[in-house]
Order: C-alpha cells, then structure tokens, then sequence
C-alpha cells in the first residue's frame, strides 16, 4: 500500500502534519509493506529534508498513492478522484458553510475518513481538539484581555519555540486585576486551558462561589453542562440523558454571562443542543463579557459572535454589541473581542 502525507492546502496555511517525519519512520519500520511518501511543502512545521534524513520519499505529486493523510479541509479543486482520504472536513456537523466539499468527496468517489468520527469502542474519540488547544486557546484568552486593555503585551503562542517559552511569558508578564474567567468544557481542551490558567496564578473557584462572591485576585470556574443546561419540567435530569438526546434541554449560562470577563469555551457542542445565549443577549448592561476565546469555533452557534474562525496571523476581531457586526479588534470600547 501507498500512503501519502498530503500538502496543507487550505487558506489561511496550516503548518501542522498528520505524522512526524519520526512517527513516519515508526510507521514504515512496523508495517514494512507500506511505502509512505510526503508531498513537498514550504510551509508545513517540518522541514522537507527532516522528512528525507528519516528515509522518506519527498514528492512533489501525491497521485500514485492509495491513501492520503492530511489535517484541515482539502481544497476543492485538489481532491483526487477514487482515493482515500483521512483529514478533518467539518462536515460531521453538517456545517453548512462545507456543503460544496462534501459533495465534491462524493462526485469525486472519495472515501472520506474524518477523524472526528474515528471512535474507540468505549466511544471515546480517538482524535479530537487536545490539551494543546485548550493550552493555546486560554493562552489566546488572556493575551485578548492584556491587548483590549493594554495591560500586557504577550508573543504570540506561535512564535513561542515550545510550551516552556510560553509559561515563562506568562509568568513575565501577566498582571490581572480581579477579574473572572468562565471555562467550559470538562475534556482534554478544558484540561489544557486549566494548565495555563494556574500557570498564570489564576485561582479556581467552585460554581457558587463564582456566582455569587467577590474576590480581590482574578479567578475561574470550569463548568460542565449540568452548570449551564436545565431541564425546562425535570430538575433531576442526569447529563448522559442530554448527550443521547440534547433536545428539549435549555440553556442556563445567562447567570455566567453577568458576572464573568473572559468566557473560553472548551466544550464539544451538539447542533441539538441549545445555544449558549443570543445577539439580542450581548446587548444587554448585565452582559459582562468582553473577550471570548472560541476554542471549539462553531460558525455562529452555539456561541452568536463567533461570526467566523479567526487566523494565525490576525487571531481577534470585534463584535459589536448593538447590531452584532464585526469591527476591526480593539476597535470599539464596549466591543466583545473574540479569539
């Protein structure tokens, strides 16, 4: 069998790899009868020459392989006919905003293996957003909150050599006033941000303390969906109920939006599932959020001001609190700045 290690070809780039030229070496020196190859890039996080002083063929047309390994959405017009293809296509959802690509997969015969339904039989996601996200995504929250604020000035996380680098940043530079940090989530995203959020000497408190006290440093409180979901006539619902059937449920995250500052939403999300709170929520005085760290980045829900993901290079933007438009980040002084 031929296997290739497909060129990121989405816009904005992705440096991220399916395998390590390491990993690709294990690879081939377990399953002899594979032949792996990797199609050339300049912008992939590995080099092409670490691939090749593993031993790896370095190609610049993947055609001849049989199955090919990628990690964002494959663009269009790069799809092979007849091939197999493993890559994150965000359509499990239905998404609609990849409706053309799901139907290029099938006019094309492609096999589509989406990792995000690779299940172990437990049915625990074999791959899915790691502790890594959730480590960048609370990192992102809080250099958010020192640029809106000009309280600190962060390097961007990936500029940072290794997580090292940036605890030391943290360390060196984050300053907070007593603020309040909601986390949602209960998963390896949510345990990556807790690992930032302590880093950062930011002290965790239970839900009712959140809700209800005052404290004079910043604080956080992870929640999971029995905090912020309610069962409109069972008030003794338990949570494996609403993961089977999420309809019906309704969302109860409004008494988190009137006391906190930062919201990182590690969650996985349903589209069943109720939304989190609505546009004409954000217009309110009791709506206390003003930075979102959208680390799941659902297209507009459950969270309304994610309008759209966000990039490397230009990772924030602003959302008007009155119309719900986007505005250039920073821009607005009562704008809710979005990661």
């Amino acid at each position: 069998m031929k296997v290739g290690i497909i060129r990121e070809g989405k816009v904005p780039e992705d440096k991220r790899v399916p395998f390590s030229p390491k990993q690709c070496r294990a690879i081939i020196d377990k399953y002899p009868d594979i032949e792996l190859f990797v199609q050339s890039s300049k912008i992939r996080c590995y080099a092409d020459e670490e691939y090749r002083y593993e031993g790896i063929s370095v190609c610049d047309k993947i055609d001849h392989c049989d199955v090919l390994f990628g990690v964002k959405e494959v663009p269009i017009e790069q799809l092979i006919n007849g091939k197999t293809y493993f890559y994150f296509s965000h359509t499990h959802k239905l998404q609609p905003y990849n409706q053309k690509l799901i139907r290029s997969n099938l006019e094309k015969n492609i096999c589509l293996i989406d990792y995000e339904c690779l299940v172990k039989p437990d049915g625990q996601r074999v791959l899915g957003f790691g502790g890594f996200a959730g480590i960048v995504g609370a990192y992102n929250a809080l250099m958010t909150y020192g640029k809106k604020y000009n309280l600190f000035d962060l390097k961007p996380a990936h500029k940072c050599k290794d997580l090292e680098e940036v605890k030391k940043q943290l360390s060196n530079y984050v300053s907070l006033p007593p603020i309040k940090i909601v986390l949602t989530g209960t998963g390896r995203v949510a345990g990556g941000a807790q690992e930032i959020l302590e880093h950062a000497g930011i002290q965790e408190v239970d839900v009712d303390g959140f809700l209800n006290l005052d404290y004079k440093n910043a604080v956080y409180c992870n929640i999971g969906v029995k905090d912020y979901i309610k069962h409109p006539e069972n008030n003794s619902w338990e949570k494996n109920d609403f993961f089977k059937d999420p309809k019906g449920y309704m969302s109860d995250f409004k008494k988190f939006t009137s006391v906190s500052d930062i919201f990182i939403a590690g969650h996985f999300w349903d589209n069943r599932s109720p939304v989190f709170f609505t546009m004409d929520q954000i217009k309110n005085d009791d709506f206390t959020i003003s930075v979102i760290a959208d680390v799941s980045c659902d297209i507009a829900e459950p969270i309304p001001t994610t309008l759209r993901s966000s990039t490397i290079p230009e990772p924030f933007y602003d959302v008007n609190r009155n119309d719900g438009t986007e505005k250039p980040a920073f821009s607005e002084k009562d704008g809710i700045s979005i990661m």
